[in-house]
């Protein structure tokens, strides 16, 4: 199993796939907590990020723009990996 680091490190440096699975392993490393499921949609919340960040399976994998909206996150908000 890769740790949430190098997952992360692996995304910054370009990789756009990843599984579902390590995308929520990603999303609580980063400080985010499940709000809430509806569906297959699952809803993170960060006290840091002023709304809920929305997710949900392609299959087994993430989808490419959740990824890219992630990415996007870490950088506004200065999001890090709470070891």
């Amino acid at each position: 199993m890769v740790k949430p680091a190098k997952l992360l490190e692996r995304l910054l440096q370009g990789q756009r796939s990843l599984s579902f699975r390590d995308l929520e392993r990603l999303l609580r490393s980063l400080g985010l907590e499940l709000d809430r499921t509806t569906g297959s949609h699952r809803q993170y919340v960060h006290p840091k990020v002023p709304r809920s960040f929305p997710v949900q399976p392609d299959g087994k994998d993430a989808k490419r723009y959740q990824i890219r909206e992630l990415l996007e996150l870490v950088e506004a908000y200065g999001l890090y990996i709470e070891e």
